[in-house]
Formats: C-alpha cells, structure tokens, sequence
C-alpha cells in the first residue's frame, strides 16, 4: 500500500499540473506519467515493469485502440439504429479539432489507466486477489465520475460497469498499459470527434449528433457512457478478456493472511 500511495501522488501531481493545458502539455503530462511510474515501481515497489515494455507497445496500443473503436461504434451504431443518434458534418477545421481530441484522449487515457491499473489494480490484486482489485477500482473508477457535469447514481454505476470492468479485465488479460491505454483512448477520441458528450464534457467534433429518444438508450446529455447500449456491449467483450486471463493463469488469488 505505500507504493500505491506514493505512486499515486506522483502520477495525480503530474495530471493536475497538465491535465486543463494544451493538447502538447498533456501529451507531455502522459510521457512524464510514464516517467514517474516506472520511478516508482523500481525505486518503491522493488520490482520490474513489464506493464509498460517497449518491446510490443505499438503492438498492444493498435490492439487496444482498435478494440475500443470498435466498441464505441458498435455502441454509437445500436443507438442510431433505434433513432437515438443522428449526425451532420459541423464545418469546423478538421485539424485543430483532431489535435484537440488526440491530446486530450491520450493524456486521460495514460494517467488513468496509470493510476487505475497500473497502480490501484495492481495493488490490490496482491493483497486481495484479482477478482477483488476488478471490482474495487471499477467501483472507485465509477464513484470519481460522480463529479462530472450532469452525473447521476446511474451514470456513475453504468462507468463503473462497461468502463471500470472493461478495462479492469483487459488489463487482467494483456497485463500491458499500452493495451488498456490504447482502448481507452480509441473511446474517448472517437467520442469526441463524433460530437458525442464524453462522461458529461460537451465534445466540439468533426459531426455533431442530434440526441431523441429515452435518455437510459442514448445517455442524454451525459453522452453514451450513460447509455444502457455500451453496458451491454461491454459485457460481451468483458467475459471472453476474463475467460482468457483465467486461461493464461492472470486471476492473481487472494494472498493468505491479508486483511
């Protein structure tokens, strides 16, 4: 838990000197994120970070980024099949709004997924096990959006179960930041360029999306993360990323003695 702690701060300080800054700031809040985790895991935890290895890291960030395409425009798809979503181009310069979401995606998606995984997941899954650590951080990954504009009981449930569980097993199954970083950031930006609400934060896309229908099929103005659509995708994808963890030995047990 002292390596949790102290891992904690140092990553949370970097977030909160860059995360409202400049596309570039953030993505240089994401390298020196990186930075300060591997410090502490060497230096504090006394142990290697296989977690965040070159080696393969542009391999496992495409995989994860393609895996969170996917699963955001299958969610986005479902909901315009049942009227709830319909887009028009917004006429805005593509460039300045692509690096917008790009830097804002990916100095979220590392920090997060840093402190979430990396750190708490990790954490808690030596004490308590692995099944124990996915529910904690899902809950806690859950209740922080409690803060975001427009959150409610609801939406703070429904991150904690398509986003928290999600990404929680795809660590569990990858064992690879990049992986999780990849997925999370692949949701996010696609979010924003499809004009889509991102967790409550209006997002200047490339569409913007024209919202009817029941606010539990398209999140209201919370945007899709408050939608019942992605909890149900997500499921779908969660159980096989958990099967194969178990399968490749990844469901850590809890230890004997801990409290």
């Amino acid at each position: 838990m002292g390596w949790l702690a102290v891992g904690v701060g140092g990553v949370g300080g970097v977030s909160a000197v860059t995360a409202d800054g400049p596309a570039p700031l953030q993505v240089a809040g994401a390298v020196a994120a990186v930075g300060v985790y591997g410090a502490v895991m060497r230096r504090v935890a006394r142990r290697t970070t296989p977690e965040t290895a070159r080696r393969g890291a542009v391999r496992e960030a495409l995989l994860g980024g393609g895996t969170g395409l996917g699963f955001v425009l299958a969610s986005v798809a479902l909901i315009a099949a049942f009227g709830g979503f319909s887009f028009a181009w917004a006429g805005r310069d593509v460039l300045p709004v692509v690096g917008s979401a790009i830097g804002a995606s990916v100095g979220a998606a590392v920090i997060e997924e840093l402190l979430f995984r990396g750190l708490a997941l990790q954490a808690l899954e030596q004490l308590y096990g692995a099944r124990t650590a996915l529910v904690v951080t899902a809950l806690l990954f859950g209740g922080l959006h409690l803060a975001n504009p427009g959150a409610t009981a609801w939406s703070s449930l429904a991150i904690g179960l398509q986003a928290g569980v999600l990404l929680g097993a795809a660590f569990l199954w990858r064992r690879s930041i990049w992986f999780v970083a990849g997925l999370h950031f692949a949701w996010n930006a696609t979010e924003q360029l499809l004009g889509v609400p991102v967790s409550g934060y209006p997002a200047a896309g490339l569409l913007t999306t024209d919202v009817t229908g029941p606010v539990l099929l398209t999140g209201g103005g919370f945007g899709l993360e408050a939608s019942v659509v992605p909890v149900v995708v997500s499921v779908l994808l969660t159980v096989p990323m958990l099967a194969l963890a178990h399968r490749r030995d990844g469901l850590l047990a809890r230890r004997r003695g801990a409290v």
